[in-house]
Formats: C-alpha cells, sequence, structure tokens
C-alpha cells in the first residue's frame, strides 16, 4: 500500500504529463480553427465559383491548395488526438503501477516516447500546412489586375 509521501510523489510525477496534455489541447484549438478557416474558405470560392465569370483556373487551384492544407492540419490533429491519448494513458499506467506494484517501467516509457514522436510528426504536418498557406498566399490586386 502506498503511504501519503508516496502518493505525493506519484501526483508530482504525474504533473509532467498533465501539463503536456495541456499544451497538446492548445496546439487541438489552433489546429482545428486553421481546418475551419480552410474549410469555410474552400466553400466561399466554391461558392464564388458558380457566379464568376472569365476564366476559374486560379479559383480551382485555390481549392487544390485549400484540399492539401486540410489534409496536413487532418493528419496533424489526428496525430495530437493519439498523442494526447497516449499521454492520459502514461497517467494512468503510473498511478497502476504505483497501486499494484506491476512493474510497468517499460510500458510508461514506450507510452511517453509514443506520445512524443506522434506529437512530433503532427507539428511537422503542421509546418508544411503552414509553407503550404504562406506559398499561396496573394496579397494585393492579382497578377492580371491594372
Amino acid at each position: 500500500m502506498l503511504g501519503s509521501m508516496d502518493i505525493a510523489h506519484l501526483i508530482q510525477t504525474s504533473v509532467a504529463p498533465v501539463f503536456l496534455l495541456s499544451g497538446v489541447a492548445a496546439t487541438l484549438g489552433v489546429l482545428t480553427n486553421r481546418l475551419a478557416r480552410a474549410v469555410d474558405r474552400a466553400r466561399n470560392i466554391e461558392a464564388s465559383l458558380d457566379s464568376h465569370t472569365g476564366d476559374p483556373t486560379h479559383l480551382h487551384n485555390d481549392l487544390k491548395v485549400l484540399a492539401r492544407r486540410a489534409r496536413y492540419l487532418n493528419a496533424a490533429i489526428s496525430l495530437s488526438v493519439v498523442s494526447a491519448v497516449m499521454v492520459a494513458l502514461v497517467v494512468v499506467t503510473l498511478f497502476a503501477n504505483a497501486f499494484f506494484e506491476a512493474g510497468l517501467a517499460l510500458t510508461i516509457a514506450l507510452l511517453f516516447v509514443g506520445a512524443m514522436l506522434l506529437l512530433t510528426g503532427a507539428f511537422v504536418a503542421f509546418f508544411i500546412e503552414v509553407r503550404l498557406a504562406t506559398a499561396a498566399l496573394r496579397i494585393g490586386p492579382s497578377r492580371g489586375s491594372p
């Protein structure tokens, strides 16, 4: 059975993964907001296609870029969510290991490393999405305008 000092130490040990969870949650907020903006922009472009006069090639190109961005954002969100689940499992496993003396140190380490690898993948996907958005950015009048 765990003493009060052991429980206090266990809670202190589980604080770092909980802070990581809050960071992942904040990242998910950013990612979902970016995805929502990309989806809204795509819907606006699709709506303007019907009333567009002239060559709609640039609109179709914009839709292709938005679709690519959405795929990268979806990947980043998925990786982040799985990472968050793994971090939560780290906390649960820490407590299970302490209470049942199950010898789960390797499992805890693997879960944590896996969560970090998934989060790294999410950040890489996010970086690629930001680069795509920046490369497609047009400020000011289009090239064909006077």
